[in-house]
């Protein structure tokens, strides 16, 4: 029998530095995906009065054959300190079994129950701003010693009653977790240990960091000052980088600590997975700051993620297209879960006709093979009341569920087809956690509102509108390069001597790089590198510059990318003078017209493209345009544009599998120039140099032969 033990202070301090170890955990597993999952998230505890069958018969006319449940519901499995009662996970695990549909358990980790905050006040997590009160979820410190004995123990107890289920395919470990801006006392004392572990010697600490400024200098580990976003932001941006990354592996340690538990009780056959969040900006934005999703994935059997985006007039895919590119990028390639995204959602986000299908194959055609949604029926009452969920709060049929029986039935008939599809991509987006937090530190300096996502995602998105297939490589990690032609490397503003070598050497070597601003201006600490500017990469991109501004009514001179009313600088230029590169764009100014703005150079076998300043999105797609046919990747599928959007694949039979969307209320007709095969929806044979007809916001999906 288990036994709980409580940790001491000592003890999770110590627990805190073997992070590395614990995030280094690979646990493999033997679970292989042989259907589409098609799945809700279902709270029968949330319900007005008893429907639980009258669900089931709605799900199976759906066709959802997947549902996830208990990772909201700690308060009602542990309804007292040390008093569990299983009877609501039970009653939906024995009906879903009856009708063969399967179940996730997630733990229920990321809401705590009254009784544990009023026993435990301190596990409520104390940020800069101070303590949280009880209330809304994700209000706990994950560190906190209590925290982890009852959540330990709350996880052992679920899995030690349900393990046997054979309704059960799969686990999910807390959800859409992150540090949560996490700074107490403990976790200060703990940061302390990870940075006597890393640097050995306070003198290391204060030179890396500069912290003879200001007289930050640390001179006694007893003096060693609380750290934290408000502090540092403003005055070492060093320290705070730090911070932000021990806080990232706070993260990638909670998960493998839920991940090794639930493993013990796992079957072989059964996955254990998170569902991974990105920054939100009233949707599925952009790189999550909080959290390091490749080092927190590794633990894991399949990466999970939440995608949320508009739709209506204002879906365009994008949102869609990214997540899935990143979570499939987790796990080196391999397919993923959507664990949560929107039916109706928001009340401007209720989908127009067809939207639906269009989703969901849009997330299919990034890799994914679940996809389900948060979730089941809508809320009658609290935080999300307005969001709705697949059923209205009638509970009646509505058009957004009769839509979802059509893709139901369809992921069925098409489960072989479509399930397990591999990409192979030539092009890279090179991003950092480390840089996002370093550029969001300064971004374009004081009052500047612009932070590392809003300069990453137009590069992401106007590679997505040209249909150019994109990975994302962790700049961080030991990244393999090779594998690509062409690696775009927004805004890499800290970053190692390593990585920046590596980029010169795959250039050497054949490769193409496109770098934005500030790229290799500081070290991996933050620390502004002394030598030439651009750091390192200046070897490769043929220029230098030692001078940056900000542009007032400047644009590029002579108009060089054809980009008429959109041939705008803004924000930010950099002074460049190319030593070897051949300039493609000079600023168009009375004074600072001699200086070079976009600049493209041979180097070795390849080349390497710098823009030095800020443009506007259509100047970046057309730059990006230059880019991608200098490095040989204009092909087929470039003959087509957003809103007409061309994905691929092969499939577990080596086939050819072409995803053709149309983001847009006008009907598209477009003549099909890829090889001959069958539009899977309809089974009607399609020929090369045919004419296709897609509806508003259609798919079509094409088996080549």
């Amino acid at each position: 029998m288990h036994k709980n033990v409580k940790m001491t202070h000592s003890q999770i301090g110590l627990w805190l530095i073997l992070i590395v170890l614990l995030s280094n955990i690979k646990l493999s597993a033997q679970f292989k995906a042989e259907k589409l999952l098609f799945g809700v998230a279902y709270y029968d505890e949330y319900m007005p009065y008893d429907r639980l069958e009258k669900d089931i018969a709605m799900m199976k006319e759906t066709g959802i054959n997947v549902v996830r449940i208990a990772e909201s519901t700690w308060s009602t499995v542990e309804p007292q300190d040390n008093v569990f009662d299983f009877r609501s996970i039970d009653r939906v695990l024995n009906a879903m079994h009856k009708a063969g549909i399967k179940v996730i358990i997630g733990t229920p980790t990321y809401a705590v129950p009254t009784w544990l905050a009023k026993k435990y006040p301190s596990l409520l997590v104390t940020t800069p701003q101070g303590q949280r009160q009880y209330g809304a979820r994700q209000n706990m410190d994950i560190t906190n010693e209590n925290y982890r004995f009852h959540s330990e123990r709350v996880i052992r107890q679920i899995l030690a009653h349900v393990k046997d289920h054979p309704a059960i395919i799969g686990y999910q470990v807390d959800n859409e977790t992150k540090h949560y801006g996490t700074s107490g006392a403990n976790v200060q004392k703990a940061f302390v240990a990870y940075m006597k572990n890393k640097f050995q010697t306070l003198d290391a600490i204060n030179k890396a960091f500069g912290l003879d400024y200001w007289s930050n200098r640390i001179n006694h580990w007893d003096d060693f000052p609380v750290v934290n976003g408000t502090f540092n932001a403003s005055i070492n941006a060093s320290l705070n980088a730090e911070f932000s990354k021990f806080q990232r592996q706070l993260v990638t340690n909670f998960l493998a600590w839920q991940t090794k538990i639930v493993k013990e009780y796992a079957k072989p056959n059964q996955f254990v997975t998170q569902n991974f969040d990105l920054e939100w900006r009233g949707y599925s934005y952009g790189i999550q700051p909080d959290v390091d999703h490749f080092a927190a994935a590794q633990a894991l059997d399949v990466a999970g993620i939440d995608i949320y985006h508009p739709t209506q007039d204002n879906l365009t895919g994008i949102e869609i297209s990214l997540g899935g590119d990143l979570a499939r990028s987790m796990k080196g390639g391999k397919n993923f879960f959507v664990i949560e995204t929107e039916a109706q959602g928001f009340p401007q986000w209720v989908p127009y006709p067809n939207q639906l299908r269009l989703q969901a194959f849009s997330h299919l055609a990034a890799g994914a093979n679940m996809v389900s949604y948060w979730h089941w029926h809508s809320i009658h009452n609290s935080a999300e009341t307005y969001w709705k969920g697949l059923l209205s709060h009638d509970f009646e049929p509505n058009p957004t569920y009769k839509e979802a029986q059509t893709i139901g039935k369809d992921f069925l008939r098409l489960s072989d087809k479509l399930i397990n599809i591999k990409k192979k991509n030539d092009v890279a987006i090179l991003f950092s956690n480390e840089a996002q937090t370093a550029f969001n530190a300064f971004s374009f300096g004081w009052g500047a509102s612009e932070n590392y996502n809003d300069i990453l995602r137009p590069y992401y998105d106007a590679l997505y509108k040209m249909n150019i297939g994109i990975d994302f490589l962790d700049a961080t990690k030991n990244t393999e390069l090779s594998a690509y032609k062409l690696i775009v490397v927004p805004v890499l503003y800290a970053a190692s001597d390593d990585i920046l070598k590596k980029l010169n050497q795959f250039v050497k070597e054949g490769g193409h790089v496109l770098y934005s601003f500030k790229s290799g201006f500081s070290d991996e600490h933050v620390k502004v590198r002394s030598s030439i500017q651009p750091g390192i990469i200046n070897d490769a991109c043929g220029i230098t510059y030692s001078q940056f501004t900000i542009p007032q009514n400047v644009k590029l001179k002579n108009d060089p990318f054809s980009a008429g009313n959109a041939n705008k600088v803004t924000t930010w230029m950099e002074l460049i003078t190319p030593t070897t590169a051949k300039v493609l764009a000079y600023y168009d100014h009375p004074v600072w017209g001699n200086y070079a703005a976009v600049t493209q150079n041979t180097f070795g076998k390849g080349t390497a493209t710098y823009v030095g300043c800020l443009t506007s999105s259509v100047l970046t797609e057309k730059i990006l345009k230059n880019v991608v046919e200098k490095a040989n990747l204009w092909k087929t599928e470039q003959q087509f544009a957003f809103p007409t959007i061309v994905k691929s694949g092969v499939n577990q039979q080596g086939k050819t599998i072409r995803y053709i969307f149309n983001y847009s209320p006008t009907p598209q007709q477009m003549k099909y120039v890829f090889g001959n095969g069958t539009e899977l929806l309809s089974n009607q044979p399609v020929s090369k140099e045919s004419n296709l007809n897609l509806e508003a916001w259609d798919v079509k999906i094409v088996e080549e032969n």
